[in-house]
């Protein structure tokens, strides 16, 4: 049996291939997957920009300077050496942009297992985490396309919400987030809305993207960045999506003192990247990056995986309401379409509009 992989070259995002593996056999306890789709967003994206940063090349090996991007998706079990898991048995997670994947499940569950494979041990039970889908509470089978391209951002959103909240949102009358066409950025604001509706919520987005933005109607108003100076300055706390480095000077410039907090999170500029670091010191307080894993344990730490999960899955079902018919679905055939969009995902040319699934 072969297993088929993109394979991108870490020092040159833009350059990626299909590599065809043979399979090797199936290890005591494991449980190998048919990776049956995913979906290739902004997300993916930034895995690669960060990945050595943040280790996210490090859970789907690869050869010396090539990676495999991480992917959110679903896929059925073909094989089992696990007591616990069977064939058939369909599951959601975090996936390589590939044909197939072994797992060895550990701590498993009624609603889903840890992949205990040495090799992804010291990165964040999160990733490692992986849902059985006859028993999880955000699953419907109608809308599986739709969680592969939101769910993860969503999920994020989710999180960023929670701890502004817990911070009393840091004094802030209004939250203002940079690329606000991205779907971190509209799940963060639909939990604003359905949370914390005293928060006036204001998306930045590129010109062209604003009609998009603001048929979502999750934001009280949207700007275009090179309109910035139209938002009242109020007290406010920031969340950059973006990662462009020009767009955040800026914010930080337009705010100043009236700025309570500003969190990077994530980058879609890949052209402008920030480095989250240096250069000239920006007015305001100095950002403060979200690593949403770090606060996905924390809340369910506080919360328990049960009743964490039911308060995930009820604000998730109201963002499904929320942007239903938003986002155009597209599927695509082949791991090549996996790699293709891969590649026009990193040079911008993807329709914000669009959400994009590959079934390999």
């Amino acid at each position: 049996m072969i297993n088929t992989q993109v394979h991108v070259r870490k020092s040159a995002l833009n350059e990626a291939e299909l590599v065809e593996l043979p399979l090797a056999p199936l290890a005591g306890g494991a449980v190998r997957l048919a990776v049956e789709s995913f979906s290739v967003t902004a997300n993916n994206i930034t895995y690669a920009v960060v990945g050595d940063g943040f280790k996210y090349w490090d859970f789907f090996p690869a050869p010396d300077g090539l990676g495999i991007v991480p992917m959110w998706g679903h896929a059925r079990v073909i094989a089992s050496n696990s007591p616990d898991i069977v064939v058939g048995e369909r599951i959601y997670g975090y996936l390589p942009m590939a044909t197939h994947l072994d797992v060895v499940p550990g701590r498993v569950t009624p609603g889903g297992f840890l992949d205990t494979t040495d090799y992804r041990q010291p990165m964040s039970p999160v990733y490692n985490s992986y849902t059985r889908l006859a028993s999880d509470p955000e699953h419907h089978p109608d809308r599986e396309a739709e969680r592969m391209i939101f769910g993860p951002l969503f999920r994020t959103g989710f999180l960023i919400e929670y701890f502004l909240r817990g911070q009393d949102w840091f004094g802030a009358e209004q939250l203002v987030v940079t690329s606000a066409s991205s779907k971190t950025a509209m799940g963060l604001a639909s939990v604003a809305r359905q949370s914390s509706p005293g928060i006036k919520r204001v998306g930045l987005t590129s010109r062209g993207n604003v009609g998009f933005v603001e048929a979502t109607g999750l934001y009280d108003e949207v700007v275009a960045y090179d309109d910035l100076e139209r938002v009242p300055v109020l007290r406010s706390v920031s969340v950059d999506f973006a990662g462009n480095a020009d767009v955040l000077a800026g914010l930080h410039r337009h705010f100043d003192a009236a700025l309570a907090h500003s969190a990077l999170v994530g980058m879609t500029h890949i052209e402008a990247r920030s480095t989250f670091g240096g250069g000239d010191p920006l007015p305001g307080p100095k950002p403060v990056l979200f690593f949403a894993p770090d606060h996905a344990v924390a809340f369910f730490k506080a919360h328990g995986a049960d009743d964490g999960g039911k308060l995930v899955a009820a604000a998730w079902h109201e963002f499904l309401k929320a942007t239903e018919g938003t986002v155009a679905i597209e599927l695509h055939a082949g791991l090549d379409s996996a790699r293709e969009v891969f590649l026009a995902m990193l040079a911008g040319q993807i329709d914000p509009a669009k959400g994009i699934v590959i079934e390999p």
